[in-house]
């Protein structure tokens, strides 16, 4: 009994493998045999008789068609082995690949954030496929070893590839980066990666999706949708895209075109539930537009705009909303007026220190009033190096203080990590450090530790104020030093493209040159805070960001720059 039962099992089993090649000819010889079997058996327990099938000729030929079922059903599990085999192989492939390219220049490769997005979406959804595949005894065992290493290993999060999306969608929007462009690995029409994949493409779809962002998501599922049309190999199901992309389309106020979404979709899932759920409220949306439209005298098709192009209003520069201006000089749309230019000077100075006349710093004023200034070659490689080294293992997500609790969170308009770093870590700190009272003239003593940033992928700070305002009432006083009087910005390495300082109240934009440094004041002398300092860090295009900052209180300055008598003496 027990060899019949398991031939049915080996039945029960093929069907239910859709790979299987099973016929139900196939079907019909193994239940018959595994009938008589089981009657050839019984009779044999009951008279005590053993059958032998070799000692007819006539049982034997019954068993060619045994064999020929099981070298089909043999087949068929080789070729699902095969097919997954085909899976793992190509991902291994895609795995080395990237890897090799990344390990020849490891910084350059993860600037560019279509690589470090990249990367990340491989250690997570590409990771998370290749483990399904991988479901076999042996595969298990593989797994198991590796999620031993969990907690040693860096392993990105889903948060992670959240944010990595979010930012190249950020990168996208800020320096107008064209989607087809972007998916073929060009940022400003320079070649950085290779081509992104439909499943990549997707991938970034559905997680502006799964952010409420649907203008992205259908800009990234239509690029997919194109992708997966030209691909041999497919990486995703166009049934997928179709599904996002229909609702999106729909939340953009394009029905029409989101219910011939839906139909094509029906046409490769007939039995597709949320889509014929959709199509029945998409029609009935329609019906309901018509009825209104006829009631106001049109077709009630209304006017749609297009899934691909936001509208944009030609505005003057002094109404330019704040968020658009500050973009604008991201993308250095926005320069300064030669008048204004004309009155900007560079020089040695020696800043009134007796120190700095035996080595004068190269002074560049960028902007009059405020005064912002620019020094150059004022922190050195050595010096770099060593305050890299020492962050690195103090990194913590950059956080900002909130304005009613004075307590330091983080939050989406500032993206990098922080270190802060004291004189006793090292010479090289404090060299910095007093560097910055010799060129400035104000004291150190009362300043914040070197706080020192590294921005990650599309990492930027949008517009703040580094000064506490009047109603921030409990900022800086757990420090008890007063308010941020001025700001002294290093920065550590150039950018290739993006990472800019930029001022949009005053129509200035600094670009990062390793070695130099940015200076201004964030008070007038009266204490009252300058409005015009209000400043931003540009997401990062290509290249990282690295740059330091000494933050200079009131206290302790009251004879080295003293208060003025009106609100904005100089």
């Amino acid at each position: 009994m027990t060899h019949s039962s398991n031939l049915i099992g080996v039945v029960a089993r093929s069907l239910s493998d859709k790979r299987t090649t099973m016929s139900r000819t196939d079907v019909s010889v193994i239940l018959k045999l595994a009938w008589a079997t089981n009657l050839v058996i019984a009779s044999c327990l009951m008279t005590g008789v053993r059958a032998e099938l070799y000692t007819c000729l006539a049982d034997m030929e019954e068993l060619m068609e045994t064999e020929g079922l099981l070298m089909r059903t043999l087949d068929g599990y080789i070729q699902a082995q095969e097919e997954k085999l085909h899976i793992l192989k190509r991902h291994a492939a895609d795995y080395a690949r990237e890897h090799e390219e990344a390990s020849q220049d490891i910084q350059g490769y993860l600037s560019n954030p279509i690589n470090a997005y990249l990367l990340v979406k491989r250690l997570t959804t590409d990771w998370k496929e290749v483990e399904t595949q991988m479901v076999d005894d042996v595969g298990k065992v593989f797994v198991q070893n590796i999620t031993k290493f969990r907690d040693i290993l860096k392993f990105p999060s889903d948060e992670d590839l959240n944010g990595a999306a979010v930012a190249l969608t950020r990168l996208q929007d800020t320096y107008k980066l064209d989607t087809a462009s972007v998916a073929r690995g060009e940022l400003n029409g320079v070649q950085y990666s290779t081509e992104l994949s439909a499943g990549d493409c997707f991938e970034l779809g559905r997680q502006s999706y799964n952010n409420g962002d649907f203008y992205h998501t259908v800009l990234w599922m239509n690029e997919a949708l194109q992708r997966y049309e030209e691909e041999y190999n497919k990486t995703t199901a166009k049934s997928d895209i179709l599904e996002y992309l229909a609702f999106s389309t729909y939340k953009q106020g394009n029905v029409h075109r989101a219910l011939k979404l839906t139909n094509e979709l029906l046409e490769i899932v007939p039995t597709h539930q949320r889509a014929l759920g959709n199509k029945v409220y998409y029609l009935q949306d329609i019906e309901k537009a018509a009825k209104e439209g006829q009631k106001r005298g049109d077709d009630g098709t209304g006017s749609v705009l297009s899934d691909q192009v936001r509208v944009s209003v030609a505005h003057s520069t002094n109404n330019i909303p704040e968020r658009d201006l500050y973009e604008m000089h991201c993308r250095l749309e926005q320069v300064m007026s030669p008048a204004t230019a004309s009155k900007l000077k560079c020089r040695y100075t020696d800043r009134g220190n007796p120190f700095l006349r035996l080595a004068r710093v190269k002074e560049e004023v960028a902007y009059l009033k405020p005064l912002i200034l620019i020094y150059h070659d004022v922190i050195y490689d050595a010096e770099i190096e060593t305050i890299k080294k020492l962050s690195i293992p103090r990194f913590k997500r950059a956080t900002v203080q909130n304005s009613k609790t004075g307590e330091l969170e983080t939050a989406n308009y500032r993206i990098s990590k922080s270190a802060w770093l004291r004189d006793e870590f090292h010479p090289h700190v404090s060299a910095v450090n007093r560097r910055v009272e010799d060129i400035t003239g104000l004291t150190i003593s009362t300043a914040e530790e070197l706080q020192v940033v590294n921005y990650g992928i599309g990492g930027h700070y949008e517009p703040h104020f580094d000064f506490a305002r009047k109603e921030e009432g409990n900022a800086f006083k757990s420090l008890g030093t007063g308010n941020r009087i001025a700001t002294f910005l290093f920065y550590m390495s150039d950018v290739s493209q993006g990472g800019a300082t930029v001022f949009p109240q005053i129509n200035v934009a600094l670009r990062p040159e390793k070695g130099a440094a940015a200076f201004w004041y964030n008070l007038h002398p009266s204490g009252e805070g300058d409005m015009d300092t209000r400043h931003a860090a540009c997401p990062v295009l290509t290249g990282s960001k690295w740059v330091s900052n000494k933050w200079l209180h009131e206290r302790g300055q009251e004879f080295r720059r003293p208060c003025g008598l009106t609100f904005d003496a100089d």
